[in-house]
């Protein structure tokens, strides 16, 4: 099967917690990772998303070491639109995931 990786970066002016983790990140860039397959047998060239990654590097004693932290587009997106809200109110966040790259 054929898969593909793309990258991007998001930037948080506050900090924040994404989907259900109740794991408050720092304000910071992070990396996003998304997966996606080839979908067999169509006539055109199509893929399907299987994976969103948010790459979180360790601080303190876990320094050096990053985790992939699994998420969805929504749950990022959602996140994305906290942190823009916060802006609004204390003119403090520009958060917007940059333009994907490819990685095959």
């Amino acid at each position: 099967m054929l898969t593909r990786s793309t990258r991007s970066m998001v930037t948080f002016s506050n900090d924040f917690t994404i989907g259900d983790s109740q794991r408050e990140l720092p304000a910071g860039t992070y990396e996003v990772v998304v997966e996606e397959e080839l979908i067999q047998g169509l006539s055109f060239e199509a893929y399907r998303r299987t994976g969103t990654y948010l790459m979180v590097r360790g601080r303190g004693s876990n320094a050096g070491q990053t985790t992939m932290q699994m998420t969805t587009q929504e749950e990022l997106e959602h996140a994305i639109a906290c942190d823009r809200a916060l802006f609004e109110t204390t003119n403090d966040s520009e958060a917007e995931l940059s333009p994907q790259k490819d990685t095959t």
